[in-house]
């Protein structure tokens, strides 16, 4: 896979696709730049190299309309303040008006396309609309490693019709540390895997046994695996018609010796809700009408000291409702001992970047991956389309 370093690209059209679909309050606001100031190298190459450098990204869920709170005027603005210099903002991210807009442009210039997904054309990989992006550009560039995963236009089509292509600098670096943690790491691997859902994480659960030494399940997620060992749960959230595939991927773990470790203890309530009525209990003592809602002090005892002895931690999914005081306690325990390892240190995903960014150790983590969906995809044993289309 080439970079933007192994292109020429002074004086050229470069087609940068970025991840700007950032948080913003109710007045436009953006309340977390994470997305914006990760891609800021790659943008700064290109303007030292005296190239036009044009992005391109969707926000929100517009649904093929042009939804005026999501447009992408609010990021121009702060990205213009960011880099000190002018972003000018393309009407639209194709046709007459993303023409003039890109035409106009001289060496060093910025334009920021309107949201891709104004256009049902993108997420549906429409070959006119691919095309028509890619002749903005001389040269196309994904810097997006957050909607790699996707087989969307401005990803997998523009790339088909651009002869230069490449990745941009944050991409390479989401996927070399990955490739780090996973095909070549420093033994033992440690794979911290919580969140609600089993069914979302199934495949990479299977796909890691045959790569990690050990792995920690929490998370509502747990309470499935525990159900499917004959522990009464409560009400908490199980996904029953996955009772066997828990049952299957506890066997399959023993049968290849990778120690699989899951809660002893959890805080359980009454109900969902921040004043509720909460106690730690043993998990064969979950009161019948209650729910489990974070792991218990005696379960980040066992799953710190499995750690302990980790050089490589890959993290996915929280281990508890971290957004509720009460049962925030076993994530930002957890996240206090990971920040605290020797270990190399991944995380990824949404939900396990803002809970490491909750326990304030985000610079004690060796790398915070930008995207969730495309992080799982991997851990899935998967490509990423997106990077298949640059190496094609």
């Amino acid at each position: 896979m080439k970079t933007i370093r192994d292109l020429d690209i002074t004086g050229k059209r470069v087609l940068i696709r970025v991840d700007f679909n950032v948080p913003m309050d109710e007045t436009g606001t953006i309340t977390d730049d994470l997305r914006i100031r990760t891609v800021l190298p790659t943008i700064e190459y290109g303007l030292d190299q005296g190239a036009k450098i044009i992005l391109c990204s969707h926000m929100g869920r517009p649904k093929g309309q042009r939804v005026e709170k999501y447009s992408l005027g609010p990021v121009a603005h702060y990205l213009a303040g960011i880099l000190e210099k002018p972003v000018r903002l393309a009407p639209d991210c194709v046709g007459p008006e993303a023409e003039s807009a890109v035409g106009s442009m001289n060496n060093g210039d910025v334009v920021l396309l309107e949201n891709l997904r104004f256009h049902a054309e993108e997420q549906a990989n429409d070959p006119e609309f691919a095309k028509q992006l890619a002749a903005l550009a001389d040269v196309y560039i994904n810097n997006a490693f957050a909607v790699s995963h996707r087989a969307h236009a401005s990803v997998v089509g523009v790339p088909k019709y651009c002869g230069a292509k490449g990745a941009g600098f944050l991409l390479q670096k989401e996927m070399e540390y990955f490739h780090r943690s996973i095909d070549d790491p420093f033994r033992p691997l440690v794979a911290i895997v919580g969140g609600a859902k089993v069914s979302s994480k199934l495949g990479a659960l299977d796909n890691m046994l045959d790569k990690v030494d050990c792995m920690l399940i929490g998370g509502a997620m747990a309470n499935t695996f525990l159900k499917s060992q004959g522990y009464g749960v409560g009400v908490s959230k199980v996904e029953d018609e996955l009772l066997d595939s828990a049952r299957k991927l506890l066997t399959d773990a023993a049968e290849k010796g990778v120690k699989v470790y899951l809660p002893v203890d959890v805080i359980a309530a009454d109900r969902f809700a921040p004043d509720a009525v909460s106690k730690q209990v043993t998990i064969q003592d979950i009161p019948e009408n209650w729910m489990a809602l974070d792991v218990g002090p005696a379960t980040v005892i066992c799953f710190s000291e499995v750690l302990a002895d980790a050089r490589t931690i890959i993290w996915n999914g929280p281990m508890g409702a971290f957004e509720m005081d009460a049962f925030s306690r076993g994530t930002m325990a957890l996240a206090h001992t990971v920040a605290a390892s020797h270990a190399l240190s991944i995380t990824g995903g949404g939900d396990s970047n803002a809970a490491v960014k909750q326990s304030g150790e985000s610079e004690n983590i060796s790398y915070m991956s930008t995207g969730g969906g495309a992080f799982l995809m991997l851990m899935e044993g998967k490509e990423l389309p997106g990077v298949v289309a640059l190496e094609e």
